[in-house]
């Protein structure tokens, strides 16, 4: 039986590419120093995987920034805003769309599914002219060829890449993507998960059916991740002509084995993803062994290849491996260290009327390398729950109340809320998640009012992963957003009234959960807005009533780009045409810790002016 990956961490084992990144980025390295590290990051992946025995090996996963706007530069969609004319898309090009310049900002960015990865989103229209712009799908290709290693080139497919985008400045918003199809050449086709209509499905036929008569001779790999297929789109796929083999999530997907095991068509391989490609935790080998040795009867050894459940981009290069693989399993179920009996009986308890902070919160552990890429150059280091969580003592107040004793003014509590926490972790499996995040939503409870004893009157409980967290498929929505929401209201449901609750909100299309936002019932919420075209407003013109205090971003703070005062005054005033001036908060997108002080000062300074000339004008 033959081994395959979808995808690997692209940033180094000691985040080599991160560094050759900001480095050149400051102008302190050349192209060629970038290009350097950037070769041999791939050159290590490859022999890596080649020495390890796997067979289909990706290319092609490697990107600077983003593996979607690598799609947009080989097809040369480039917005005009950029000045890219033609010829080969260079890095001045690619890091503006990236990250913006001193005159244009960056493109929107946005989740990958329902993941902490962040992706550029493409902007087109009808006047899209797509042309080979970038090949550096095919030079990784030969790349890796030059040493000895053969690899399968990884495309995000034709449909998917649109439906990923938006319809570009200018262009109406209800112009039709799939329209494009005629003019885009085809393939990670991660959207059939979705919840797909009928003239979506429609779509993958007719790309394929192009791909077909245009490159007859090629095996074409067809992948899918992150959650069940439905029986629609599985008929779809596996009708689908040009298409050698698939490849099915099968850790999250199990629904999908089922579907396998009715109707998977004959002479196809079958790419089964029974390695979880987003958790920490070993293999569980009896059952994998199982699935497999179930299928393997089905569609043959020669047909049936092993692989991961989606990309390893999500989890960590290099984690200590556990020695035996059932005793681990055997043995996490009954430790003591796992699992706390008074915990579970707290968390089992809760009525309905009821990452540096983590470090203090029992149940977690963490990994001295641990890091996994959120966009760009910008790595995360999530924690380990491995046990029931629970707060030993105090994690925050010394630090707030000194801070407040220094100041007249209010000085906010600052936690990260329960499931921003347990989206951002890699999650114990033995339990579901929502038990986890309610045990989590209890500690942080105790830590919301110990603040307010010490004198905090404002406390923000950020929940910038919640809308993350949604599953993929609408039938799940519902269930999610009770649980979320109600961890998140555990966590301040015994402070006073006079105590103000803030929290925050970043990089999601938080349209279709307005209503579990409005269901969290704080005081204040602040959501990323400035790199999104202001789409989080749309819902306020649509008639929704939000009568708490509310802060849409007035800039990017993703990008080094400084905006002028009177660019995010024009900001408030759109925001004003559709919010009261009584619940307005003016705040940047996001926090700033991922940025200089040389962008912080002059930006929070235009800011601030921006906002008194707002209130000057409206008296």
């Amino acid at each position: 039986m033959a081994s395959h990956i979808v995808g690997y961490p692209r940033m180094g084992p000691k985040r080599e590419l991160k560094f050759a990144l900001e480095s050149f980025w400051d102008g302190k390295s050349s192209a060629d120093e970038l290009l350097k590290v950037a070769s041999d990051v791939r050159s290590n992946i490859w022999k890596q995987m080649a020495n390890a025995g796997i067979k289909y090996i990706p290319s092609n996963t490697f990107s600077y920034y983003d593996q979607v706007l690598d799609t947009t530069a080989m097809l040369g969609a480039v917005p005009s805003r950029y000045n890219w004319k033609s010829g080969e898309i260079g890095f001045d090009t690619y890091f503006s769309m990236a990250r913006g310049n001193e005159s244009v900002p960056a493109m929107e960015m946005t989740k990958w599914f329902d993941t902490n990865y962040h992706y550029i989103v493409p902007e087109l229209g009808p006047d899209v002219a797509f042309s080979y712009a970038s090949h550096k799908a095919v030079s990784e290709f030969k790349e890796a060829k030059a040493l000895g290693v053969d690899t399968v080139p990884v495309l995000v497919g034709p449909v998917s890449y649109l439906l990923l985008s938006k319809p570009a400045k200018g262009v109406e918003k209800t112009f039709n993507l799939l329209s494009l199809l005629d003019k885009i050449l085809p393939f990670d086709e991660a959207t059939l998960v979705k919840d797909l209509e009928p003239h979506q499905l429609e779509a993958f036929t007719k790309a394929y059916s192009e791909l077909n008569s245009a490159c007859s001779g090629l095996n074409v790999l067809v992948a899918t991740y992150f959650a069940d297929i439905t029986s629609d789109a599985f008929k779809t796929l596996t009708s689908l002509p040009a298409v050698t083999g698939y490849t099915f999530d099968l850790v999250r997907g199990k629904k999908t084995l089922d579907l396998i095991k009715s109707s998977f068509p004959s002479g196809k391989y079958l790419f089964a993803g029974v390695v979880d490609g987003r958790n920490i935790w070993a293999n569980d080998l009896a059952e994998s062994l199982s699935i497999l040795d179930s299928l393997q009867g089905l569609v043959g050894k020669d047909k049936l290849v092993v692989s991961t459940s989606c990309s390893l981009l999500h989890t960590a290069v290099d984690l200590a491996y556990f020695s035996a693989n059932a005793a681990a399993h055997a043995s996490k179920k009954s430790s003591p260290r796992v699992t706390n009996e008074a915990v579970q009986k707290a968390a089992d308890g809760l009525k309905d009327s009821a990452h540096r902070r983590a470090t203090n919160l029992s149940g977690f552990a963490f990994t001295a390398n641990g890091w996994v890429q959120s966009y760009g150059s910008r790595c995360v280091k999530p924690p380990i729950i491995y046990g029931d969580v629970s707060r030993p003592k105090a994690m925050t107040v010394f630090w707030s109340s000194t801070a407040q004793k220094m100041t007249k003014r209010p000085m906010k509590g600052m936690l990260t809320g329960p499931v921003t926490i347990l989206n951002w972790s890699f999650v114990r499996n033995d339990q579901p998640r929502f038990k986890t995040c309610y045990q989590i939503a209890l500690a942080i409870k105790d830590e919301v009012e110990d603040l307010e004893k010490a004198g905090i009157k404002v406390i923000q409980i950020d929940e910038a992963a919640l809308r993350e967290g949604l599953p993929l498929r609408k039938a799940e929505h519902a269930f999610y957003l009770d649980w979320a929401v109600r961890a998140f209201r555990i966590t301040n449901v015994g402070v006073q009234d006079s105590t103000q609750i803030h929290t925050h909100m970043c990089y999601s299309n938080f349209n279709d959960i307005i209503h579990s936002i409005i269901d969290m019932d704080a005081d204040v919420i602040t959501i990323e807005n400035s790199r999104s075209d202001e789409k989080l407003l749309s819902v306020f013109r649509e008639g929704i009533k939000y009568s708490a205090g509310i802060g849409p971003g007035v800039y990017d703070i993703h990008s080094p780009r400084i905006p002028s005062m009177e660019e995010i005054a024009e900001r408030i005033n759109k925001t004003l045409a559709v919010l009261n001036r009584n619940v307005l908060w003016v705040n940047p997108d996001c926090g700033l810790k991922t940025r200089k002080y040389a962008e912080v000062k002059p930006a929070l300074s235009h800011m601030v002016s921006a906002a008194k000339k707002i209130r000057t004008d409206l008296k």
